[in-house]
């Protein structure tokens, strides 16, 4: 559809298109028709030809399976109007700057939508195009934000935190910061006294643009985003997302873990009760780091109770962990915790009913756990390094795939573990050998 609306305008025919480029008329035809795929190496030469500016080497890069093109910018927004009730007609901007205008049918539109073909060219995570049409005209009158749009990025940013626990940081970060510049221009030109809920709604993607900072081993960056966050929910007087940024850093934070997480507790301002359970459970994180088994034990005895006494004690209006916390999660928290507090065997029994509930589709999350027990296997009264090298060589895929540093971290350790204790050991080579396609 684009390529036959750029080689249009460039006044080109099939066949001249052809001698141009040196690729058989019929295919070009078939592509255009939606028919064909054409080589990504034979792309760059076609977009040149038809002056599309990079717009088809980006189109192409966004097929299943094919990485991005290296330096190439997405268009930054998208226009859309209805022309006769059937046809759509998008306006993109080329990497060049130059304005594309390229007319769809409604039904191909939405089937591009759906497909996730126009996913990093639409300035949010819309779904039809009715919602493609509100926000393109929320962006062209800034100073007036449809709620609407606003809970379009709320629900956007729900599927992320789900997709999250599949993709990791690799696939996620670029459209979360593109939502995030999106919101902020937004912000920038509202009316004064009418930015509070873009500031609440900011603060919640700071923060989980530091959270797929954290988890991709970029700890500055992951810092900046979370200090982000607090800023934007201090201006509002979102004393309970403040009061989660303090848990959040202590969850960043090598030093300070306990400080960090105490200070959580003491924000002015109504508390929910589940994170008063977090700071709890992050603060005995810390004491177990600093091999203080008494008082780990202590915070984490309160985090239970206070879920356990308030399931559900969470607003609308909480920072989307908050919504999905629970006792289970606490109890997967805590395996690491008491890893570190020198008692592996209750680790091991923990994450292994962990990881017998978890969907195999949840991939992050699952490598992450299995790299987890594979260092715990090791850390027990008797270690069992033929499991735990089997562990390790069953998410090295999920390391590499999802970019995932907690997982990378885990399998390292577990590395240096298997080399230095049993380097003969045919699955310690075998496990080495596989986490080397990694790093």
């Amino acid at each position: 559809m684009a390529l036959r609306q750029l080689r249009n305008q460039a006044g080109l025919s099939l066949r001249a298109l052809d001698q141009a480029v040196h690729y058989d008329y019929s295919r070009l035809s078939r592509a255009e028709n939606g028919d064909h795929l054409i080589d990504a190496a034979l792309v760059p030469a076609i977009d040149a030809a038809v002056c599309g500016g990079g717009l088809l080497v980006l189109l192409r890069s966004l097929a299943p399976g094919e990485p991005r093109p290296a330096r190439m910018k997405t268009p930054a927004t998208a226009s859309f109007c209805v022309e006769d009730g059937d046809n759509v007609t998008m306006e993109l901007r080329t990497a060049d700057g130059r304005a594309v205008r390229v007319s769809v049918s409604r039904r191909d539109f939405n089937q591009l939508l759906a497909a996730g073909a126009l996913r990093a060219m639409l300035p949010a995570g819309v779904a039809d195009l009715d919602q493609a049409e509100r926000v393109s005209k929320v962006l062209r009158e800034p100073r007036r934000i449809d709620p609407q749009v606003l809970d379009y990025f709320h629900t956007l940013l729900e599927q992320h935190f789900t997709a999250d626990k599949m993709l990791g940081p690799r696939q996620l970060l670029a459209p979360v910061l593109a939502q995030i510049d999106v919101l902020d221009e937004l912000r920038r030109h509202t009316r004064p006294g009418t930015a509070e809920p873009t500031l609440r709604l900011l603060a919640q993607y700071a923060e989980f643009a530091g959270w797929l900072h954290q988890d991709a081993g970029d700890t500055q960056a992951a810092m900046y985003w979370s200090d982000r966050a607090s800023q934007w929910a201090q201006a509002v007087g979102d004393y309970q997302m403040v009061s989660y940024m303090l848990v959040r850093k202590s969850n960043i934070a090598v030093l300070d873990v306990v400080e960090l997480a105490a200070a959580a507790r003491k924000v002015p301002g109504p508390i929910s009760p589940k994170l008063l359970a977090l700071a709890n459970q992050q603060e005995a994180r810390g004491w177990a780091l600093h091999g203080d088994a008494g008082h780990f034990q202590t915070n984490l005895d309160t985090a239970a109770n206070l879920l356990r006494e308030h399931p559900d004690d969470v607003d609308e209006t909480a920072p989307v962990y908050l919504h999905h916390y629970d006792l289970a999660t606490l109890e997967e928290q805590s395996a690491s915790c008491y890893r570190a507090s020198g008692q592996a065997e209750i680790a091991v029994t923990i994450l292994e009913r962990k990881i017998a509930a978890t969907p195999d589709h949840l991939h992050r999350d699952h490598g992450h756990q299995l790299a987890k027990l594979a260092n715990t296997v090791l850390a027990t009264a008797q270690p069992d390094p033929d499991r735990a090298a089997a562990l390790g060589r069953r998410c090295v895929a999920t390391a590499r795939d999802t970019g995932s540093a907690r997982i990378v971290k885990e399998l390292r350790n577990l590395d240096r573990t298997l080399t230095r204790l049993w380097p003969a050991l045919p699955g310690s080579v075998e496990f080495h050998d596989a986490f080397a396609t990694v790093t």
